[in-house]
């Protein structure tokens, strides 16, 4: 399988258990799964999959060098998403808005479920090793580190929204050694987590995103609660998922109204003094490791200054928000 990517280039994909999982319904699934949740209203023309980042994941796995078992971990990642992505954190009430992390509680559990074990199984690959994160450190790991997750979403998404032209300088100067990704000097390690920081004010906990998690959120909820669908439904596509609720529209008003605000077509403002909903987001800083005179550093121990940063932006946003209807 010869892919181009919009991150790495020409990609060459040719290990059977990995085409057998990227081929099969489980990985499918995930083209019609919005990377975001529901991005086109708030930022148009942005699109992105998670079948894509997925594929991705598995591809700079690839590209430096990890084990075949760490890049199938890779792939997998997220096959466990329900439709609209993060939106699931607002829809169930788990208590996971401030973590997004719906998606990691029912993962195992998913996996099992689906033809992957038996994919696995046809290669003689251990499940239990493959759903194992200890085993996988550049495949993930826990903020404000870097993982191949992390790397590649940011990567790719700001690509999309414009904010790099290419990947190619941060790629390369990376590094992956002893199971920690490097940058090779310090400037490309604090433009890299410069970066990051300006795609998690202005899109991943942003004010956008926030309304765009509580809106389709509530018009989830509100189908779930009247039956228009299923939490069945919620595993399969976004597309699905709207195509069952859309029939009911017409009778029942408050759906409509959940529908146009999910479609940002009613205004909203941010007032801690005036609102009707409060919404939590995810917050996200990076404190990479790069080589400095020989010794690997964190950006935060060559520039004090980014610790402020990161204690601030590693706290959930919180918003406070007013429909005018």
């Amino acid at each position: 399988m010869n892919i181009k990517d919009r991150v790495y280039g020409d990609v060459e994909i040719s290990e059977p258990a990995l085409l057998d999982i990227i081929n099969g319904p489980t990985l499918q699934r995930l083209k019609d799964i919005d990377q975001a949740g529901y991005q086109e209203p708030y930022f148009p023309s942005t699109q992105l999959s998670r079948f894509e980042h997925s594929v991705g994941v598995c591809s700079l796995l690839k590209k430096y060098g990890a084990p075949i078992e760490e890049q199938i971990a890779g792939l997998i990642h997220d096959v466990s998403h329900s439709a609209f992505s993060h939106c699931i954190d607002y829809v169930l009430d788990v208590g996971s808005e401030k973590e997004h992390n719906h998606q990691d509680n029912v993962f195992d559990e998913f996996v099992k479920k689906s033809e992957i074990p038996t994919i696995l199984q046809k290669y003689n690959f251990d499940l239990d090793y493959i759903l194992n994160d200890k085993h996988f450190l550049l495949k993930e790991n826990k903020l404000p580190d870097l993982c191949a997750d992390r790397i590649d979403y940011s990567l790719r998404e700001a690509r999309v929204f414009g904010e790099i032209e290419s990947a190619q300088y941060f790629i390369d100067n990376l590094t992956a050694e002893n199971g920690n990704w490097i940058f090779k000097n310090f400037e490309s390690a604090k433009n890299y987590a410069e970066l990051f920081l300006k795609l998690n004010t202005n899109y991943y906990a942003g004010l956008s995103s926030a309304v765009m998690f509580r809106t389709v959120g509530d018009y989830l909820r509100h189908a779930l609660s009247k039956g228009y669908i299923s939490l069945t439904d919620l595993y399969t596509t976004d597309k699905i998922v709207l195509s069952k609720i859309e029939p009911h529209h017409k009778n029942d008003e408050r759906l409509e109204l959940l529908f146009d605000r999910m479609n940002n077509k009613i205004g909203f403002i941010n007032d801690p003094d005036n609102f009707e909903g409060e919404v939590f987001c995810k917050s996200r800083a990076v404190d990479p490791l790069c080589k400095q005179n020989g010794e690997v550093k964190r950006v935060s121990e060559i520039n004090p200054s980014w610790n402020i940063i990161l204690k601030e932006e590693s706290k959930p946003k919180h918003y406070f928000i007013k429909f005018e209807r």
